[in-house]
């Protein structure tokens, strides 16, 4: 089961929860008892390793848009 983030709309309180794909998109029980919450994008990174074994971040997982790939750019401000 995949690990999903959410967002309380009550506390602002950001959290995670383990749930089936079939539930993801549910609004998911807060800590503070609110059931008024969304899903939230998830940011990840991933390295990939090159023949002569140096780490390379893959383009497009460094916390930026898909369409500036984590580096900086004047459209999505990231």
């Amino acid at each position: 089961m995949p690990i999903y983030e959410y967002v309380c709309g009550e506390c602002q309180k950001k959290f995670s929860q383990l749930r089936p794909m079939s539930k993801a998109d549910l609004p998911a029980p807060c800590a503070c008892g609110s059931s008024n919450t969304t899903r939230a994008i998830s940011m990840f990174s991933a390295i990939s390793r090159g023949g002569n074994g140096e780490a390379h971040q893959v383009r497009g997982t460094g916390g930026g848009c898909g369409s500036c790939g984590g580096g900086h750019c004047g459209s999505c401000s990231h």
